[in-house]
């Protein structure tokens, strides 16, 4: 969506295929980071996440098991005025994009994905699964970790890994002493919680879990109560509270890399579908919307589309490669009970690397 945007803006033409017919987005928070609201500033859409999430300018305050706080980070914003930090919950994030993406005047046709690709001596001859066929400039695949359109474009690429940590997220009502996020350590189980409106936060909850294992749906409220057994203060208030109709979303954490190149001929391959990371750093979504604002400079820059894609890849490399690759080594320190000061050290490193501009 954020590329559709962008190039909408430069005069070209776009189409948007989703393979969901409701163009679905599940219902937890996303942490906002202030390299990501730089990215949504440039994408013009900044006021209205603030107007629709929560732009905190505390730093991250580190809590004990009850609550109490123990430190707190300062943060600096990223630009004069601008949120250190902050949250949305991912629909609003959706309905945000979606919205912008129609008004470009983008042709969004949903409950559609690719079906078969071909290159042409100037493009791409693309057939959709509702029997289109049509010619591009180019083809841009985002469809995710475990992206179908990578496993055409690179038949022997490798599949996200498993990195060992599950991650509970629960809805809920926002006290209005929750201005920013919160951290709370008890021994293996890390968790925070995160303002999304003004009314609404999410919290987050990382557990080590040797395997992928099944959790049913009906009573994953009452296996997260027994995860947060160690907290009390508004956690512990927050695990009281669970039952059958609390919102909880829970997912294993993945990560892929894949190596360059990022693109065959004129179809490339961006966000997630390329360098899925876990949340450690809270920056995967920043990282998509910023793959987007680089593509379109340098398509603009450039007139050849393939020298442009190779010019986008150089510029995104490091930087996507440093958030997978520091977020999975902070979840591995996270399990291993590593020094908290190497791990301290580690954010403050990652972080101030993301400080820099794209």
């Amino acid at each position: 969506m954020s590329l559709a945007i962008r190039m909408r803006e430069r005069g070209w033409t776009v189409d948007l295929v989703e393979i969901d017919p409701q163009w679905r987005v599940y219902g937890a928070g996303i942490s906002i980071t202030a390299p990501t609201y730089r990215a949504c500033k440039r994408l013009g859409v900044v006021e209205e996440l603030l107007a629709s999430g929560f732009g905190s300018h505390k730093g991250v305050r580190i809590c004990a098991p009850n609550g109490h706080v123990v430190a707190e980070i300062p943060a600096q914003p990223i630009e004069p005025g601008m949120p250190t930090g902050g949250g949305i919950m991912r629909p609003v994030l959706h309905d945000i994009l979606s919205r912008r993406t129609r008004a470009s005047g983008a042709t969004v046709r949903l409950g559609v994905t690719l079906e078969t690709y071909t290159e042409t001596a100037d493009g791409v001859r693309v057939t959709t699964t509702d029997g289109q066929t049509r010619d591009y400039t180019l083809l841009v695949a985002a469809d995710g970790a475990f992206s179908a359109v990578r496993s055409l474009v690179f038949p022997t690429a490798a599949q996200p890994i498993y990195t060992g940590q599950y991650c509970w997220r629960l809805v809920a009502d926002r006290p209005a002493d929750i201005d920013g996020v919160h951290f709370y350590m008890a021994g293996s189980v890390t968790a925070g919680v995160m303002p999304t409106s003004a009314t609404q936060m999410y919290m987050f909850l990382l557990i080590h879990e040797p395997h992928k294992i099944r959790i049913d749906e009906a009573t994953q409220w009452q296996r997260l109560k027994q995860l947060m057994a160690p907290f009390s203060g508004l956690l512990g208030t927050l695990r009281d509270g669970l039952s059958d109709r609390s919102v909880i979303i829970v997912r294993p954490l993945e990560a892929i890399l894949l190596p360059r190149p990022w693109h065959r001929g004129r179809v490339l391959l961006i966000g997630d579908a390329v360098h899925a990371t876990t949340p450690h750093l809270a920056s995967g979504a920043g990282i998509a919307i910023e793959d987007a604002l680089v593509l379109s400079q340098e398509l603009e820059r450039e007139p050849d589309v393939e020298r442009a894609l190779v010019r986008f890849e150089e510029r995104r490399w490091e930087r996507c490669r440093l958030v997978v690759e520091n977020s999975v080594r902070i979840g591995q320190m996270e399990q291993t009970h590593a020094d908290p000061a190497a791990l301290k050290t580690l954010m403050a490193v990652s972080e101030a690397a993301l400080r820099e501009d794209i």
